[in-house]
């Protein structure tokens, strides 16, 4: 099979496409014929030598596929040979063949192109574990979402609105906050342009968000701190902006704020299935009964993932980049 490999640690072009051999599904896997793959912020990571695999896991970037399954592992009951799904994976993307966990496999929707569902999985994942799980987003609440026009932050709009909450996000253009107030943010702010702590209270009436999605990390978390709500909660998922901050611990205390943090590509298998059926059994309706669809900016063949990661790094995409096979 044709898979993309990292030739050493370095920028976009260290992506080659090379011959591997396809994969065998061990029990409890399935094997897929992947149709596309999602391109994420941690596959970047990953080539620049900053975010290894973890152990027993192929060096083969890519977290998310769709595609038909065409071959199941000992004990594996559901999905089936033939069937469609979109799966997260822990790598292995960058490819035309992968094995996933079954578990962690879901029926690619009915209403979606295959394309479409490889846009799913690791941003779906991500939003319903930190905004719904442990930030515990209400109906009627607010949600702040930094990075409001990558695939996570378009992401996190769909699913807020779905769910009747109110989406505040930060961009950085006046094109992307356009295009987040389009997917259905409510209010969108220019942090080139305004300080969002202020802009954040003054849309909430003084009240600040009471979920915070915060991508960026550094020096935002002190930041997040004051627009958040009496208590609010915050949620990180990653450190754009430095993996280190100074806060005073006071504010936390008066607002009875709760500060929650993971990551999700190290869990066990066990806590991803879990998800899935979490995602299978709220959001999955979601796709027929509310039109969600995922929103892509780019595709890109499997052998020019150089230009995909090219594009991811510029900053100038609003939603997500897939690799076709």
């Amino acid at each position: 099979m044709t898979a993309v490999e990292i030739r050493e640690p370095g920028p976009p072009q260290v992506l080659r496409a090379v011959q591997r051999p396809i994969p065998e599904p061990a029990a409890g896997e399935v094997l897929i014929r992947i149709a596309a793959a999602g391109v994420n912020r941690p596959d970047v990571l990953q080539r620049r030598g900053l975010y290894p695999p973890p152990p027993g896991i192929t060096d083969i970037p890519g977290l998310e596929v769709a595609g038909e399954v065409v071959r199941c592992g000992e004990g594996v009951r559901e999905p089936s040979v033939g069937d469609k799904v979109c799966a997260l994976i822990a790598g292995g993307g960058y490819a035309q063949y992968a094995v996933a966990p079954a578990v962690q496999c879901l029926p690619a929707p009915a209403a979606l192109s295959l394309e479409e569902a490889a846009a799913l999985p690791e941003t779906f994942f991500t939003v319903w574990l930190n905004v719904f799980e442990r930030a515990r987003l209400l109906r009627g609440e607010t949600l702040l979402v930094h990075g409001g026009s990558s695939g996570i932050g378009t992401t996190a709009i769909l699913l807020a609105r779905a769910f009747d909450a109110r989406v505040i996000v930060t961009a950085g253009s006046a094109a992307k906050c356009a295009a987040c107030r389009e997917l259905g943010a409510q209010v969108a702010i220019n942090y080139r342009e305004e300080d969002f702590v202020e802009a954040a209270r003054r849309a909430t009436g003084g009240k600040g968000a009471d979920v915070i999605l915060d991508m960026v990390g550094g020096d935002y978390l002190p930041r997040n701190v004051a627009a958040a709500a009496v208590e609010g909660r915050i949620a990180l998922i990653a450190t754009q902006g430095g993996a280190k901050a100074e806060l005073d611990l006071r504010p936390l205390l008066t607002k009875r704020l709760t500060l929650t943090a993971s990551s999700l590509r190290p869990q066990p298998i066990e806590n991803k299935g879990r998800l899935a059926q979490a995602l299978l059994q709220n959001v999955w309706p979601l796709f027929a009964s509310r039109g969600l669809k995922p929103v892509i900016h780019a595709r890109f063949p499997l052998t020019d993932a150089a230009g995909a990661h090219q594009l991811m790094e510029s900053g100038a995409h609003i939603g997500k980049i897939v690799l076709l096979t």
